[in-house]
């Protein structure tokens, strides 16, 4: 039960991993409560962080996330392990202005208002609770753990059975006794007349003088001779069975001493499923509201990178084109693969697939790829990639999700390409085709947005000006991080971003150039006399194998838009 809150309404409880809990309160000075075994009583201790480097003996808001425990001022209070006891602990409230925990994507549960009075939990010894409030009042001065003492009896039902079994026995054993002594003390027969003896056979009175045995040394010497050549005969056998299987020995093999590796040098995933169900829920609620509003400043709120400039310039070019198409909205559920990144540092990564819901004709939608990035413990995940999956796309094997994957170095030389590289391997192919260096790498069967944008659709764009003007492209890696997560055949999941410049130039006096609906809805000015510069963003996941293998990299999903125009001065 917690208590004294100045404003319940805005109690939060909530539990997550302890080293993420104290990761979260970081510069924070908070109490901590404990329980103590010998006396039975809650412990309490104020925590205070270590000041950062450089800073004053107040320390600072950017302090290290360790700090170093002093006893709290405040008695500890008392527990009694028993049914229906209640323990509580008082921690002195700080009118500090801190962080809210409400709404962390860090909690793996969180409980508010009335829920937050009386929560149960049952909880491992590697996970901690938080009790606060909003972060701007007081935290709850009251704090009541209640906790059933086990009064089971598992062992008292078959030890009551065994009990009647042996009771049985027992009476069938006393019956038993009683009958044989009655029989033992019944009356006897009298014998009769004793039978007369038998008569004795006379003695055996030899005839001759049997020759004595003579008596010395000789004569034992005799007595012994054979008892003692049987003994040592006896002996000798033995010690020569002995000594022909001592000659022969045995190969015996040796056990090689393996050691499994240990649970506790694993790193936890980054989340668990039903938290990462919960973080795709509130990504989908806030997009939404973003997408309805079709604000930029909402989108900041779960999406960065790659996936927020796309949707800041669909929002601007669906502003002034009212027939553009709106970027696909994230679905809720149901999430079909969860890949969360194994670590226990900053940032972290998790990928997931959501299946998509069909549209309004009823025709199934491409299944969404997001790529999830928390910067730090008290930032939300924000959606870096969201990409549709192509028709034809299949997934390698993935680590499950409750171990988690980890990610690879960009400059990594163990795949058949570095992620780093991959973005400018692809877009050398869609300027070139199949002229490009590195077309042999990459997978050209079930690429759509080769067929798409590729170096054909660019030769009809080019054939299609006129001698007025001039087409050309010019394309190069994004400004997006990449992201790769290694798969269980040593290859890895790549996500990277690539930009594509088409620039539309007037070459002749006096000639103009259209612009273009999307363009010009972003520059604001349907054709110009000089010329219209447009960009477009490429959102891009591949399949990239291992060294040596003979597997080609394949593209997994894209997403793509114009997200840039402008007029050439």
């Amino acid at each position: 039960n917690v208590t004294g809150a100045p404003d319940q309404a805005k109690q939060v409880v909530a539990y997550g991993r302890t080293a993420d809990m104290k990761a979260w309160l970081e510069d924070q000075k908070y109490v901590a409560v404990g329980y103590k075994k010998t006396t039975g009583a809650l412990t309490t201790k104020t925590v205070t962080p270590k000041p950062a480097k450089g800073s004053d003996d107040k320390g600072d808001a950017g302090g290290a996330a360790e700090g170093t425990a002093t006893p709290a001022p405040t008695p500890a209070p008392t527990a009694t392990p028993s049914a229906g006891a209640s323990s509580s602990g008082t921690g002195a409230a700080t009118q500090a202005a801190g962080p809210n925990p409400a709404g962390s994507d860090l909690w793996l549960e969180e409980f508010d208002g009335e829920a937050a009075q009386v929560t149960r939990m049952n909880i491992p010894d590697d996970v901690s609770v938080i009790v606060a409030s909003d972060g701007q009042k007081a935290a709850p001065s009251r704090v009541t753990v209640t906790w059933p003492v086990d009064s089971s009896t598992p062992w008292a039902f078959p030890l009551i059975i065994g009990g009647l079994i042996l009771l049985v026995i027992g009476i069938a054993l006393y019956l038993w006794g009683l009958y044989t002594h009655r029989r033992s003390r019944g009356p006897r027969r009298k014998s009769g007349p004793k039978m007369p003896k038998l008569p004795k056979a006379p003695k055996y009175k030899p005839t001759a003088m049997i020759e004595t045995t003579p008596r010395g040394r000789r004569s034992t010497r005799a007595r012994v001779m054979l008892p003692a050549a049987l003994i040592g005969a006896l002996a000798l056998t033995g010690c020569t069975a002995g000594t022909d299987a001592a000659t022969t020995p045995t190969k015996t093999a040796t056990p090689l001493t393996t050691e499994a590796p240990d649970a506790k040098d694993q790193l936890p995933p980054a989340v668990t499923v039903p938290q990462l169900e919960r973080i795709v829920k509130r990504i989908s609620e806030s997009a939404a509201q973003a997408d309805a509003k079709a604000s930029a400043d909402l989108a900041k709120a779960r999406f960065t990178g790659p996936a927020l400039q796309l949707r800041q310039a669909n929002y601007a070019i669906r502003a002034k084109k009212a027939d553009e198409p709106a970027l696909p909205a994230i679905p809720a559920s149901p999430i079909v693969l969860s890949l969360p990144q194994a670590t226990d540092a900053w940032p972290r990564t998790v990928a997931a697939v959501i299946q998509t819901p069909k549209d309004a004709k009823g025709t199934a939608q491409a299944p969404l790829a997001l790529t999830l990035v928390q910067a730090t413990p008290r930032d939300n995940y924000q959606v870096e990639y969201a990409v549709s999956l192509e028709p034809k796309a299949k997934v390698p094997n993935l680590a499950p999700a409750s171990i988690g994957s980890a990610v690879v170095p960009p400059d990594s030389k163990l795949l058949a390409l570095p992620p780093a590289k991959v973005a400018a391997a692809y877009g050398d192919i869609l300027m070139n085709g199949d002229k490009s260096q590195y077309a042999s790498l990459f997978n050209a069967e079930g690429d759509t947005l080769r067929t798409q944008v590729g170096a054909d659709w660019k030769a009809k764009q080019k054939a299609a000006v006129p001698a007025t003007a001039s087409l050309t492209f010019t394309g190069a890696p994004g400004a997006g991080t990449d992201v790769a997560m290694a798969t269980n055949d040593s290859g890895a999941i790549v996500w990277t971003d690539l930009t594509e410049t088409q620039t539309l130039k007037v070459v002749e006096a006096g000639a103009e150039v259209s612009a273009g609906a999307t363009a010009a809805a972003l520059t604001g000015v349907p054709s110009s006399k000089t010329g219209i510069e447009s960009t477009f963003g490429y959102q891009l996941a591949f399949y990239v194998p291992p060294a040596g293998s003979d597997a080609k990299i394949t593209l997994l999903g894209f997403a793509q838009g114009m997200i840039g125009a402008k007029q050439i001065p």
